[in-house]
């Protein structure tokens, strides 16, 4: 069991460098931010040309198979789930308020009605006092003919499919697709952004566009330091727990024979022996950053990128203003 192997999501790929990994993070950043607030009031045509754009960005940087296979496996799978779901059972959200065409009590209705006085003949020139005769009588609903079915004007139907219990209808084929491409879009865009990106980038980046906020006095370097610490820390607690359940599995314990009780308490020490290390392990990396003479982060500021825009940066920002182009003359909701 490598849980390194096992959960991808997230990991930065060293080799091989690709031309994403040489962008500007703050580029990339922006990219990101683009992904992410662009589906926001846009139509579904423009959900599923995000996905078609993530799927190529994969291809073009020559990301290795190994790499991307089972992320998007995986996820278009559960999108794909999600939208089948939100297209045959769950409801397509339109509340339709039904008018009775009977009253509710209609035995009181039929009492009132009883009691009302009957209702005079207008007379008019063809009935004067009567000399002409009585008016004919109105045809009853039984004799009235069966109204012919018009011809429609076009073939449009709402309701798509029919069959008890699955009901398909145009609302929920596209409810069904703006949920499965919004989860596609929210979790790839970031996994691809983060497989391309190292931690000591994304930092930079966004420590260099939050560099405004200094005039309101907010630590923004302490933020960027904690991120970087964060970011470097979870492939240290993702070890920590794969050497914790391999010595579990090396004991070769009866589950069954221990029961519910002694097992939840086996994996309550497990996890008292977790927390323990990785506390262990965070004392380690104060102390070695003491030993360096860290006071600070004003006073002990690491340069890690110098992050400068290239030619191939300007490219890229200018497909950006085309991306948003597109979105808001073709990509908004009709």
């Amino acid at each position: 069991m490598d849980l390194l192997r096992s959960l991808p999501l997230g990991l930065y790929l060293e080799k091989p460098i690709t031309w994403l990994h040489k962008l500007d993070p703050r580029v990339k950043l922006i990219w990101l931010m683009s992904f992410l607030l662009s589906p926001v009031l846009g139509s579904s045509i423009w959900r599923l040309v995000l996905v078609a754009i993530l799927i190529t960005l994969t291809f073009i940087a020559s990301i290795p198979l190994r790499v991307w296979q089972k992320q998007m496996g995986w996820l278009l799978m559960l999108c794909s789930l999600i939208f089948v779901m939100s297209a045959t059972i769950a409801p397509d959200g339109v509340s339709i308020n039904y008018q009775p065409r009977l009253p509710k009590d209609e035995l009181t209705f039929a009492q009132q009605t009883s009691n009302l006085p009957p209702a005079q003949k207008e007379k008019t020139w063809k009935n004067i006092f009567g000399l002409l005769g009585k008016e004919t009588s109105q045809p009853t609903a039984s004799e009235n003919p069966k109204p012919a079915k018009l011809p429609q004007p076009t073939s449009y139907s709402y309701i798509i499919f029919q069959q008890n219990p699955i009901t398909i209808t145009r609302r929920s084929v596209d409810l069904g697709i703006r949920i499965a491409t919004l989860l596609f879009t929210v979790i790839y865009s970031t996994n691809l952004y983060l497989l391309t990106t190292a931690s000591e980038e994304i930092t930079a980046g966004i420590e260099d566009l939050m560099g405004l906020l200094n005039k309101f006095n907010l630590p923004i370097t302490e933020i960027s330091l904690t991120l970087t610490l964060s970011l470097r820390f979870i492939p240290l607690v993702l070890e920590e727990i794969q050497n914790l359940v391999r010595s579990v599995q090396t004991r070769a314990i009866n589950w069954k024979k221990l029961g519910l009780r002694q097992a939840s308490q086996v994996w309550l020490i497990v996890a008292e022996r977790l927390l323990e290390n990785l506390l262990l392990r965070a004392d380690q990396i104060a102390s070695a950053m003491k030993v360096r003479g860290f006071t600070t982060p004003d006073q002990h500021k690491v340069q890690w990128h110098d992050l400068k825009l290239k030619p191939l940066d300007w490219i890229v920002l200018v497909c950006l203003v085309l991306f948003w182009w597109v979105r808001l003359v073709w990509g908004g909701q009709g």
